[in-house]
C-alpha cells in the first residue's frame, strides 16, 4: 500500500488513530478540485499535496501579480507573470512528487461548472466571486459531489461543507448553499480584496480550515461542518458556529426545486 519513503513522508497521519493506515490509503486514492488558486486555494493545495491527497486539481484562469504574494503563499516573486495554476502545480510537485496536479488554466461558469466538477472526489470552492461561487455550489448538488465552501473578508472568513446530496440521520436533506444565501447580492455590494484589503495570514487560517474540511470529507474523522457556518473573526480573535437547515424552499433540492 506505501512504500518506505510513503511511510516516513506520511508517518505523523499513520499514527493518528483516526487517519491511520486505511485514511492515508483513502487520501491518496481521493481526486480534490480546488476553484481559485488565490488566497484561499494557496494554502489549502499546500496542505491537501502535503497531506497526500492523490491528485489535486487547480483551477484558474489568471496569473500571478506582485500584489498577490501578500497573501498567496504558493507562489515566488519568480512567478509573477505566470499563470497560477502553472506555478502552483510546480510548487507543489516540488513539495510532494508523490502527487498529481491538474493544471486547469480556465474559468468556471454556470456553463462548463457540471462538465469540471464531475470527475473528482471533492470540491473545495475559493474563489473570489458570487458568479463561481453559486454556479460550484449548484453544480456540486446536481453531480452529487461534497464541496467545501470558503470566504475571506478583510480581518475575518468563514467555511461550511455542503453534502446537499445526502441526507440528514433524521432522513431530512442536507441543506444547499442556497438554503444559506437563497440569492447572489447585487453586483458591487461586497467590495473586493482589492478595494477593501485583506490580512494575509486571514488567508492562511480560513485556508487552512479548508484543508482540514477537505481531509475530514475524504477519511471521515470527527464532526464536519454540514449545516453548520463557522465564521472567524481574527481582529476580535473568536471563532462561532451557526447552525442552518434545510430551507423546503429553496430552488435546487426544495419541494418546488430540482
Amino acid at each position: 500500500m506505501f512504500d518506505d519513503e510513503e511511510v516516513e513522508r506520511y508517518a505523523r497521519h499513520l499514527v493518528l488513530r483516526d487517519i491511520g493506515g486505511p485514511g492515508q490509503a483513502r487520501l491518496k486514492a481521493a481526486r480534490v478540485l480546488i476553484v481559485g488558486a488565490g488566497g484561499l486555494g494557496a494554502p489549502l493545495a499546500l496542505y491537501l499535496a502535503a497531506a497526500g491527497v492523490g491528485t489535486i486539481g487547480l483551477l484558474d484562469d489568471d496569473a500571478v501579480a506582485l500584489s498577490n504574494l501578500q497573501r498567496q503563499v504558493l507562489f515566488a516573486t519568480a512567478d509573477v507573470g505566470r499563470p497560477k495554476v502553472e506555478a502552483g502545480a510546480e510548487a507543489l510537485r516540488r513539495l510532494n512528487p508523490r502527487v498529481q496536479v491538474v493544471a486547469l488554466r480556465q474559468r468556471l461558469t454556470a456553463r462548463n461548472a457540471r462538465a469540471l466538477v464531475r470527475d473528482w472526489d471533492v470540491v473545495a470552492e475559493g474563489s473570489d466571486n458570487f458568479d463561481t461561487r453559486y454556479a460550484v455550489s449548484d453544480a456540486c448538488y446536481y453531480e452529487k459531489k461534497p464541496v467545501v465552501m470558503g470566504a475571506l473578508g478583510q480581518f475575518d472568513g468563514s467555511l461550511t461543507t455542503i453534502r446537499a446530496h445526502e441526507t440528514g440521520p433524521d432522513g431530512t436533506p442536507n441543506p444547499t448553499w442556497r438554503c444559506l444565501y437563497p440569492n447572489q447580492p447585487p453586483p458591487d455590494l461586497v467590495p473586493t480584496c482589492a478595494q477593501a484589503g485583506v490580512l494575509g495570514a486571514a488567508a492562511g487560517v480560513i485556508g487552512s480550515l479548508m484543508a482540514v474540511e477537505v481531509i475530514r470529507a475524504v477519511t471521515g474523522f470527527g464532526e464536519g461542518l454540514v449545516g453548520r457556518l463557522l465564521t472567524v473573526d481574527l481582529a476580535a480573535m473568536r471563532f462561532r458556529t451557526l447552525s442552518y437547515a434545510w430551507d423546503p424552499s429553496n430552488p435546487l433540492s426544495g419541494r418546488r426545486g430540482g
